[in-house]
């Protein structure tokens, strides 16, 4: 639907000069890349790529087929053997390269994230430094896997434990951290002796391909390929693909069912990263000014694009007034703007014209429901997808806002009384990614983090990420690990050799 919101008080900064972001010769080809080069797919359908701070075509991309994703798998299988054969000093020694030469170009990679999503360049250049050190982390990781010891168990017999890479592994990715979330998947999954066929988001692919191109001599043919296109077609291929020995998905709920229920179809393990709610539950001894200042990134790092935002906040009555009014200050320096309006820039548009008009909904609904704006609550006046940084009070308990994933920069603020009555209120949603606990109690701290259905938990911060801890979550957000040693067994297989060694 088109929604009716109206605009409200603030401004996009816009870019004084018209210098672009990135010079047109730095695109990527618009081509899937199979086998270690770029190539016309099988159909002669294109997608649009939309810079969503102008709504301007930067260019267009190939729309693959079935025939396409095939295509693909056929080369990862063909490279499937070879590759799971190296040692892992050879593998380590591959994915340092790519860091480096992601270090090289990360510049380019930061600027071409920003054209292609609107994320301010403070953003993107995050997204860049934590991909070259996802890879140099994983790099280390292949080289120290560890199992249970070898030895004697039953009479006569020795055990042996391998760990083996999975075959081909389908990944499809997100559009709110294109390069990134790749990078999640990549990583580990070529460390762990595997190779990929990766369909990145039909609204963000140009990173990836970008990647592909960057690291193509790197590689081994057929080790890495890139299909385009969208996620019913591509997707669905790869999840049902008989050759496919895996699928890996970050992206929503209803994706990670589809793709689920037909990868059970061939039996294959499917990994899934979905959707999050994050509550950030303050009790009323924690330090107010330093959550409100935490929340002033957490909630609204990449416009609110993020499943682990802290977006629902469930703060004590006693200390409601005092912390809402500390969170509006915070967030009312937020600068919105084009990624060329300046360094300072930290908030960006939404995605799609589509994700625009779904966010504007959800602030009307939640108003409608009784939910005060306090700060924002609406679109920002001209050209793009801006949505103002909101903070919604007196939120009614259960209301829609509060259990539903906005993904935007939308927080909102409801009130408990009881220790109890906020975890029970946390735990509600059906997700269960991240959650953060405020208070200066420290054994209220540990025992409330241990009552919070959620694969990450912080105590006085949120947002946090560390490349050697796992990310992922429970019940809705999903299964499996990205990050850490953790990831290397999702993506690989125990095997247990027993030896006969009886005289």
């Amino acid at each position: 639907m088109t929604s009716t919101a109206t605009t409200t008080s603030g401004t996009v900064r816009r870019a004084t000069e018209p210098t672009p972001i990135l010079a047109i010769d730095k695109l990527p080809p618009g081509q899937h890349f199979i086998s270690g080069e770029f190539r016309a797919g099988a159909g002669n359908e294109s997608q649009a790529i939309v810079d969503p701070c102008t709504e301007a075509v930067i260019c267009e991309v190939a729309q693959g087929t079935a025939a396409d994703a095939d295509a693909a798998v056929g080369a990862a299988l063909e490279a499937k053997e070879s590759w799971s054969r190296t040692l892992p000093k050879q593998r380590a020694e591959i994915l340092l390269a790519i860091a480096d030469r992601l270090a090289d170009n990360a510049d380019l990679l930061s600027r071409l994230e920003a054209l292609n999503t609107g994320k301010p360049l403070m953003v993107a250049e995050d997204d860049v430094a934590s991909s070259i050190d996802s890879f140099r982390f994983m790099a280390g990781a292949a080289r120290v896997t560890t199992s249970l010891a070898a030895g004697e168990y039953a009479e006569d017999h020795l055990s042996v434990i391998l760990r083996e890479p999975l075959g081909v592994v389908g990944v499809v990715t997100p559009w709110n951290y294109p390069l990134l979330m790749a990078v999640w998947k990549i990583a580990p999954i070529l460390a762990a002796g595997n190779t990929i066929v990766l369909k990145p988001s039909e609204q963000t692919p140009l990173t990836t391909l970008k990647f592909a191109e960057l690291t193509a001599d790197l590689l081994p043919p057929g080790v890495l390929n890139i299909v385009t296109g969208l996620g019913p077609v591509i997707g669905a291929r790869l999840a049902e693909h008989p050759d496919v020995d895996m699928i890996a998905l970050t992206g929503s709920v209803n994706s990670g069912r589809a793709v689920a229920r037909v990868a059970s179809e061939t039996v294959k393990r499917v990994h899934l990263e979905l959707g999050g709610k994050a509550p950030v539950v303050i009790f009323a001894d924690a330090d107010l000014a330093a959550a409100a200042e935490s929340l002033r990134v957490a909630g609204y790092w990449n416009s609110g694009q993020e499943c682990g935002a802290g977006c629902r906040v469930l703060v004590h009555e006693s200390v409601a007034d005092r912390f809402t009014q500390l969170l509006v200050e915070q967030v009312s320096t937020l600068v919105v703007g084009e990624p060329t309006a300046g360094a300072d820039v930290e908030i960006g548009p939404m995605i799609s014209k589509a994700h625009f008009e779904r966010v504007l909904g959800h602030l009307e609904r939640a108003q409608a429901s009784g939910a005060k704006a306090v700060l924002g609550g609406g679109a920002l006046e001209g050209s793009g997808y801006f949505v103002a940084p909101t903070v919604l009070a007196d939120v009614p308990e259960d209301a829609a806002c509060t259990l539903e994933e906005i993904f935007g920069p939308v927080v909102t603020v409801e009130t408990f009384s009881t220790e109890n009555e906020a975890v029970t209120r946390a735990n509600q949603v059906p997700y269960g990614l991240a959650a953060s606990v405020w208070t200066l109690n420290p054994q209220l701290g540990h025992d409330v983090a241990s009552r919070l259905e959620a694969g990450t938990v912080w105590v006085n911060s949120h947002l946090v990420l560390a490349t050697e801890m796992p990310w992922g979550g429970f019940k809705s957000s999903g299964y499996g690990r990205d990050l850490s040693a953790y990831a290397l067994d999702d993506y690989s297989r125990t095997k247990h050799v027993m030896h006969n060694k009886a005289r």
